[in-house]
This record gives C-alpha cells, structure tokens and sequence, in this order.
C-alpha cells in the first residue's frame, strides 16, 4: 500500500492511492483507510521516551513503535486540562465551550454536532469503541442519554461511562456488595456492553479492552473500520497493575477493595489518590508498572493488525487526554503544572500521527497541533468532505503561526499565538504533586505572558517587559470568547 504523504508547506492530507497487495480484501479494495485512535488517560507529557525530553526512568517501546512509522509532535494540545471537555472536543472537531460556555467537567456533547462516529458510519465504516466514555454530567453510567456510544454512531461498545473504573472489580457480586459502586470518579461492577452489561469475574481493565479491540479487527478484517481504543490507564487507581508489573518496578501489591472490611469505595479510592499510604518514589513506580502494562497492551493491537495484514492501510492516531494527573506520579517535565491547570503540564500531551509509508516517518514536527484536528485529519484522509465551521484543522506540515485557546472555569483562560501564551488565573495543585510535577507557588491573580520558545516551563513572566504583546493576546482571546460563547467570559 502506497500513501501521499503529508506534504511539505501549505498542504494537508493528500488523497491516498492504494496498490493491491497479495490477498487483498474488500476493504482495500474500496479505497478506503481504516482508522484506530488510541487515548491514553492522564499520560505525562514526558513519560514517552520517543521524545527527546523524556523521563529518564520510562521505558514505552511499542509507542516508540509507533512514533518511528509517524510523526511525532512536540506540542500538541488538548482542548481542556481534564478528561470529560476534552474527549467532547476532539469528537466533534469543535471547541467544547461553544456548548458548554462556563467550562465544567460536565459539558456532555453537543446537541447540535456531529461526532466523528456518526460521519464515518454515514459514509460505509463499522465503528466501535473501547474504553473509556465520559463525557461528564448525568450521561454517566446510562444507555439512555446521547452521550452513549450506540447513540452516537458506534456499532459496539465495551467500557465505562464513567471518569473511570476499577482496573480489577468487574463482577456484579462486587457491585451488589459495595454500598457506593458509583460513588466516585471511578467505579466498580460490570462494564457496559453494547446495549447491556457484561461482567468479568476476572481479568484486568487494560488488557480486557485490549482482548475487545484484537478480536474486533479479527472479526470486520475485510470491512472499513473506524475504532476508538479509550484506555482509563494511567488514570488512579494507579497503584493497580498485574503482580509482574508490580515485581518488576520492585512495588508492593495493595489489597483489593473489600466491601466488607473497607465500607465506601470512595472513601477507600480517596486514600489511594493522594500522597499518604503511597509515597512520592512508590507513587511514580506504581505509574510505571501500569505505563508498562499499558504499553505492552499497544504492542498486542499493533501486532495484530500485522497478523491480520492490515498494518499498511490502518491511519493510528495516539494521544493522551490531557497532561499527567499531579498525583499519580506523572512527569510533565519541563513543563509547569499538571492536570486541571492550563499551564503547559496540564493541556500539552502526546501525539503521534502514524500512517502507513508516510516519507515523514520517524519525524519530530514542532508546529502546534490540537486534538481538536483528529476529526479534520481522519475525514480528509478518508476523502470525506469536512462539516462546515470546525475549530480543527487537517494536521498540516506548515501551521506554526495558528492560535489556539482554552476557557477554564470562572476565570481561567490562555492562548498560544506563535510562541507566545498569555495564560490569566493559572491555578495550582491544591494537593503536594509528585515529582515530575513543576507545583509554582504564591502566585497572585492575574495574566502571565511566557515565549514557550525560550522558556517552554513557563518561569519568565514577561507580561510588564512586552504589554504590547499581553494586550494583543487579550484581545485575541476577547474575540475569540465573544465568537464561541457570546463573551460571557472577560479577558481581564
């Protein structure tokens, strides 16, 4: 199979030209790509070691894999610094603020959009999801709600609607016996299924989504597929891994939860997100052990789709969420901030884009790239004409000069212009951060203005040294917050 690549200054996405290939299927013989898109949950923005800047403890050989047949980028962002606005933004290729202007972690989907889903089974692809599905609010845990993958244009589900899920109490026994299954950010029973429920008696999260993926690609091989991977890992309970990850990163096993000793999971699940019975050193090597289960569980799906002699026309797009969590033992470094801020530690993520004979494999591209552009970038591929009014934008070589804005809660906003970020009311951990997390302090209110060039962990506020600069910035974001949401946010 023979792809166009992504081409040189001012192009994006070509049409792809296929050549038959031994055995060719149905599939390839229509022309069109299939798609995997693989979200990781929480994953630090240096815990890839493909980067330059990685950790110097993370081992991820199989996202390495990846990344040397891709492109590889260095700041890419997500739309929002946590799960649920996030993952509703690049679904649509739209802004999540446009539907939900206060900026919660409940914004749902909008109403008005369509998800990816839906178009690429409009236009002939078989379409599933597996993983995590939040997009916040009352749509967790129902089948009822938009929110639903069946809802919205997949054809098999197998997950959590849910911030998260227990990696090892599947059964309906625990969920009987627990007086609160729901009753925090992760939860315990069954996963959702299709348009019930399926319970595991045992096994581990990470792998049983691998197991549903694998047998999914074995199973529509000749037909054109469009699948969403949505691990909840490295999401808490971090502590949680198989016992030869454990032993492997020399960290002892923590007791399951047991309702009959333990009461409230989520007074049990509270202990383990925080420093306290774990410490900083055995936090990171926890978050170690589950990135290497993580990561061995990549490398299953991207053999099977060279089993099933479908590695040469599958487009894999990989990023995480949004920046690591600051207490899961995450490393962001060099960036400042973690999950929940808009520093750079809380909305710079991986991201590699992988397809097959790309002339740019194994490049690492500087340009800013949104998670907001996975939408553009699959349907052009696909050759399917682009919904009117998105915020993304087919992934191009030659975009350095594009803005990029975030709204945060009340106050909280930031925009990128070049390599200039103004960011207003940055908020911190209020919670001591593990150590790959860069915690500022004794901050006032006010903006901040950083060139993420020259000083990309955001220490040099040069707000006072260039107003004129500050002013512009506040002005881009003035229009672009009177555009998406009416200005029912000032940029003071």
């Amino acid at each position: 199979m023979n792809w166009s690549a992504l081409v040189r200054p001012g192009f994006v996405l070509a049409a792809i030209s296929l050549m038959a290939v031994g055995d060719a299927s149905a599939q390839e013989a229509s022309g069109k790509p299939n798609f995997l898109i693989i979200v990781t949950d929480d994953q630090g923005y240096a815990d890839l070691r493909a980067y330059k800047h990685h950790a110097k403890d993370v081992k991820t050989p199989n996202m390495d894999r990846l990344a040397s047949r891709g492109v590889l980028f260095t700041d890419a962002y997500a739309s929002a610094p946590v799960c649920s606005p996030s993952r509703a933004g690049w679904v649509t290729g739209r802004h999540q603020v446009r539907w939900d202007p206060k900026s919660s972690f409940n914004c749902g989907l909008s109403k008005d959009d369509s998800h990816v889903a839906e178009i690429m089974k409009k236009n002939g692809y078989r379409t599933a999801r597996f993983g995590k599905n939040d997009y916040g609010g009352s749509s967790l845990h129902r089948h009822n709600v938009r929110e639903y993958p069946l809802n919205h244009g997949f054809d098999e589900f197998l997950g959590c609607s849910a911030h998260g899920h227990d990696f090892f109490l599947l059964s309906k026994d625990i969920q009987k016996r627990t007086p609160d299954p729901k009753g925090h950010s992760a939860v315990v029973g069954p996963l959702m299924h299709n348009r019930g429920v399926k319970e595991f008696k045992d096994g581990y999260l990470t792998e049983i989504f691998t197991d549903a993926t694998i047998d999914f690609l074995k199973r529509h091989r000749k037909e054109s597929f469009f699948v969403t991977l949505s691990y909840n890992s490295v999401h808490h309970l971090i502590h949680q891994s198989p016992e030869r990850y454990l032993d492997k990163y020399g960290v002892k096993e923590i007791s399951n939860y047991d309702p009959n000793k333990d009461g409230s999971y989520a007074k049990w699940f509270q202990q383990y997100i925080r420093l306290g019975k774990i410490t900083a050193e055995e936090m990171r090597r926890y978050y170690l052990a589950n990135l290497n289960c993580l990561d061995d569980n990549i490398g299953r799906v991207l053999d099977s789709l060279n089993e099933v002699k479908l590695a040469d026309n599958t487009v894999i797009i990989f990023f995480s969420d949004n920046g690591g969590a600051p207490t899961t033992g995450a490393s962001n470094l060099p960036l400042a901030g973690a999950k929940f801020s808009l520093w750079e530690g809380g909305i710079r993520v991986p991201f590699i884009l992988s397809r097959p004979g790309d002339p740019h494999a194994d490049e690492t591209w500087n340009q800013p790239v949104s998670t907001l552009d996975v939408l553009p970038t699959c349907l052009e591929a696909a050759g399917i004409r682009l919904p009117q009014a998105l915020d993304g934008r087919p992934i191009a070589k030659s975009d350095e000069s594009r803005d990029l804005f975030w709204r945060w809660g009340k106050e909280g906003y930031a925009v990128r212009s070049g390599d200039w970020k103004l960011l207003h009311n940055g908020t911190v951990s209020g919670r001591k951060p593990t150590a790959g997390i860069i915690n500022r302090k004794n901050l006032t209110k006010g903006a901040r203005l950083f060139n993420l060039k020259q000083d990309p962990g955001e220490s040099r506020d040069l707000a006072k040294k260039h107003p004129e600069m500050t002013q512009r910035l506040r002005k881009l974001y003035a229009d672009w917050s009177e555009e998406v949401a009416g200005g029912k946010q000032r940029a003071n």
